[in-house]
């Protein structure tokens, strides 16, 4: 197990050093700079030298690379342009926004999708199957900043049951309901497309194994149908969903972008629209470290929950 662990941090920390090398060379060999940004397009060809110099854009990029692999190395991740503040800060303050709209997602997502596909697989070829089935196509097929949109529409709009955008009342501290009722649209289109995937692949997967003879064997010992789906089959079924929820964490993140752009919600994903239209590299640097952390670290949580939900899985 722990050769296993150490193995695992080890190609961790590989690919998150190989994303971040390739993330560099893009991001600073695309066409436009800060400098037209910040200056305007009529700052003559001395003012550029002289702002890209200020910044450290004139060194070669091998150079700009490795002052900045140090600086990551040591904790630092720079200055913002358009902020003048340091990146981590700046990070720091959109952070908790971003992982609680994503972790409710997460979470909304599993309590709904799950159940789902239990029920959809227990009575194949049933109305409830035949709803269940509508319902996720629905949801893979529906883009979501259209579903945000949608939803404002109706619930802020027209029944103004529901604040359109933000996360909380202008002028008002914090208040537990307030934050709540701006939460629940953001949440939920964001986890309204994973939902319906994932409770795809847990039908697909529950069919798989109500049909294996460990779990007739269950069946024809007298026990409850309740225990033999939820103990038996549901366990073992859980294997490869956990695998698909492992691979779409990435795109839950990602989606965080489009929602919070939507709903103007102030978390990292907006932070990370904003500083690509601005060139603010160093941010833009930084918050890919911590997504492609977050993703590294989840996506490893994953692999460790194999052992637990299937005892003949050993990690090695």
């Amino acid at each position: 197990m722990t050769a296993y662990l150490f193995s695992r941090v080890g190609h961790s920390l590989l690919t998150l050093f190989v994303i971040l090398t390739i993330a560099f060379v893009i991001i600073r060999v695309a066409p436009g700079g800060p400098e037209v940004i910040l200056g305007g397009e009529e700052l003559s060809a001395e003012d550029i030298a002289r702002f890209r110099t200020s910044l450290g854009l004139d060194q070669p990029l091998h150079v700009q690379y490795f002052k900045w692999m140090l600086a990551l190395a040591r904790g630092d991740l720079g200055r913002s342009y358009m902020e003048h503040r340091p990146v981590l800060d700046v990070i720091v303050q959109r952070l908790p926004n971003t992982m609680l709209l994503t972790t409710t997602a997460f979470v909304l997502g599993l309590l709904i999708s799950i159940p789902l596909g239990v029920f959809s697989a227990v009575k194949p070829r049933s109305l409830l199957d035949y709803g269940i089935t509508m319902f996720t196509m629905v949801g893979i097929s529906m883009p979501v900043f259209w579903l945000g949109i949608l939803m404002i529409i109706v619930f802020a709009v027209e029944l103004r049951l529901l604040p359109s955008a933000g996360i909380g009342a202008a002028g008002e501290g914090f208040d537990l309901a307030d934050r709540v009722t701006h939460l629940v649209m953001p949440a939920t289109v964001l986890a309204f497309y994973h939902l319906a995937e994932w409770t795809r692949y847990t039908r697909a997967s529950m069919l798989d194994t109500i049909g294996e003879d460990y779990v007739r064997t269950a069946r024809a010992k007298g026990l409850p149908e309740r225990g033999v789906v939820f103990k038996h089959a549901l366990r073992n079924a859980l294997i490869p969903v956990v695998t698909v929820i492992g691979l779409s964490l990435p795109g839950l993140v990602g989606g965080a972008a489009i929602v919070e752009t939507v709903f103007a919600w102030p978390g990292m994903g907006r932070l990370a629209v904003t500083a690509a239209f601005r060139r603010d590299y160093p941010v833009i640097m930084g918050l890919l470290v911590i997504f492609s952390a977050l993703v590294i670290l989840s996506n490893l949580m994953i692999d460790l929950l194999y052992s637990y939900l299937d005892p003949r899985v050993r990690l090695k």
